[in-house]
């Protein structure tokens, strides 16, 4: 019987989409590859295959996730399978030059940026960057890793030098434009099969962690040490009504790059200029935010995967 395969590493992921497909009564098989073998004279099973792996699986101890997953989306493609965010899909989720090249490439644009391998050539890439402000970045990367925000090249030498340095796991640095809102915050574009679900936007007057998946979440972020407390702030609210005209660009960027699945984060600054800076083809959803709206990421991801599944039936 022909099933929806889930290809993944990391089990906190996978169980609002479970649910989904439960609901749906939809047959479905966890596939998790933080390590294992393939036998390539073999043939895949019937059915469709969805591509879950993270360039942050690093950070959970899956530090050949992303290879091994090339190497078995390699052997459906080879086969014919239907694949929902292939090879392309993850050739960009783990690598932020090629997010940008392809994001360029399509005319959206994005911070100027400056990749570096080595220490000292971080330094030069800061010295031909020549902003009073940048941040660092991880080119493979996922929940704001290795983001630092610098406003002189002294402090970002401080930091080269000092413990706190974090290496890259693929040895790239970003340093890029550091793009200041004139309100924290910046707005996340869910797609599913290829088209535009909502916008949500997230608070980042906390920093730079992102995530919206509930695992993530930080409970006590706003535990109050006295007193009465205002309700917090949502750190991430579903925007309503809102379908600027950059959709239009980001679903033709999706169909020429063959992601089905994806989030796609961009920052407006203070002259209403819009740069796009990641794209994430591992989107999760946050579940208090889409409860308050009555919108659900993961259940018209559900029904999309009943979709492609009918049509391998047909």
């Amino acid at each position: 019987m022909s099933k929806i395969y889930v290809l993944h590493e990391n089990d906190e992921w996978t169980g609002h989409l479970t649910e989904r497909l439960e609901e749906l009564e939809l047959p479905y098989e966890l596939w998790h590859l933080d390590e294992g073998t393939l036998d390539l004279t073999s043939e895949p099973p019937e059915g469709i295959f969805y591509n879950r792996i993270s360039a942050s699986s690093h950070t959970r101890d899956h530090r050949y996730a992303p290879e091994f997953t090339e190497a078995v989306i390699a052997w459906l493609e080879r086969h014919g399978r239907t694949v929902i965010n292939g090879s392309r899909a993850l050739r960009l989720e783990v690598s932020k030059v090629n997010q940008y090249m392809a994001l360029n490439q399509a005319g959206i644009e994005t911070p100027k940026t400056i990749t570096a391998v080595g220490k000292n050539n971080i330094m030069k890439a800061a010295d031909q960057l020549n902003l009073e402000s940048f941040i660092t970045k991880h080119n493979r990367a996922g929940k704001g890793q290795g983001v630092q925000l610098f406003h002189s090249k002294q402090a970002l030498e401080e930091y080269l030098d000092g413990p706190s340095f974090d290496e890259p796991v693929d040895g790239i640095t970003l340093l890029q434009q550091y793009i200041e809102a004139p309100e924290p915050y910046i707005i996340r574009h869910e797609f599913v099969g290829g088209k535009f679900v909502y916008g949500v936007k997230v608070d980042t007057s906390e920093g730079f962690e992102l995530c919206p998946a509930d695992a993530c979440t930080i409970d006590d972020l706003y535990c109050p040490t006295d007193g009465e407390a205002e309700e917090p702030k949502a750190k991430f609210e579903i925007l309503e009504n809102y379908r600027p005209a950059i959709i239009d660009h980001y679903e033709a960027f999706l169909k020429e790059n063959n992601i089905d699945v994806a989030a796609i984060e961009a920052i407006q600054d203070k002259d209403g200029n819009l740069y796009s800076y990641d794209v994430n083809t591992n989107t999760n959803y946050n579940s208090d935010a889409e409860a308050k709206a009555g919108v659900y990421g993961m259940l018209e991801l559900a029904k999309y995967l009943r979709e492609q599944l009918n049509h391998v039936h047909a």
